[in-house]
């Protein structure tokens, strides 16, 4: 159905004029330039070439903007393939992790000190002295490592270090062996730190000397071990577990006695 489309000084009531072939010849034998056309005109389109057949100057821009909205960005393709790949790896490892929680149930081992053989700290005598001393200590220090899974073997890598402090004062530092612990092990182990000569300020000598007639000397005790899991067949990346140790002995000798000790264990899903 086509639709009629009247001027708008158009009235229902005026009449028509029509106009034909024969007036058109007429009007050009007598060299006349045909009058403007007046009255009402009726200009049937069909609906469709309305809306979906642009004008014949409009056409080519019209086929042109088509195409360039159906054709695709090389760049934004390769950036959402990127992005695909990437989340499904991302899946694909929490599935892994979730499934090797769920399977082998990890849990933290246990790190204390049992422990402490100090060498190279002599307060005695120089507790009045207004310079600075100079130590060279020594510590024989004896932990206790246990691994609780049941499923799950580690592996003590290269790089393991541990390290003994009073207040902000590192005394002396070390490393650690490397050793494999099987499931449901409690290793025991003794490891010697050593130090360059370190010098005491006469607080520190104060301190010392005041803790150690109480009997009570409180020590820092750190640990960075660099380990390895062993899970079946599945051996994990390195990755850090930090121990800290507050540690209180009676006195700064070879027989010294720890009077109470309390660990913390931090792990780092990576190596640091």
């Amino acid at each position: 159905m086509a639709d009629r489309v009247y001027p708008r000084n158009y009235s229902p009531d005026q009449p028509t004029t029509k106009l034909t072939s024969e007036n058109n010849n007429m009007a050009q034998n007598q060299g006349k330039p045909l009058p403007p056309p007046t009255g009402t005109y009726v200009v049937q389109i069909p609906k469709d070439q309305i809306y979906r057949i642009p004008p014949p100057e409009n056409a080519r821009r019209y086929e042109k903007l088509s195409r360039r909205n159906t054709r695709r960005n090389p760049c934004c393709c390769c950036f959402c393939w990127i992005l695909s790949v990437i989340l499904i790896l991302i899946l694909l490892a929490v599935i892994a992790a979730v499934a090797f929680f769920f399977i082998y149930k990890p849990k933290l081992p246990n790190y204390t000190v049992e422990d402490m053989s100090i060498n190279g700290i002599n307060l005695s005598g120089n507790f009045s002295s207004k310079s600075d001393l100079t130590v060279s200590p020594e510590f024989a220090v004896t932990v206790r490592a246990q691994n609780p899974n049941s499923r799950i073997g580690i592996y003590y890598e290269k790089g393991s270090a541990a390290s003994v402090s009073h207040a902000d004062t590192v005394l002396c530092s070390g490393g650690l062996p490397n050793f494999y612990q099987p499931r449901n092990n409690v290793t025991v182990f003794e490891t010697m730190l050593k130090s360059p000569p370190v010098k005491l300020s006469k607080v520190a000598q104060d301190d010392l000397y005041i803790e150690q007639k109480k009997g009570q000397i409180p020590l820092g005790v750190d640990i960075k071990v660099h380990a390895r899991v062993k899970a079946g067949s599945i051996r994990t990346w390195v990755f850090t577990i930090r121990v800290h140790c507050d540690v209180i002995v009676d006195k700064l000798a070879k027989d010294s006695k720890i009077v109470s000790k309390k660990c913390s264990v931090d792990p780092k899903f990576w190596k640091n």
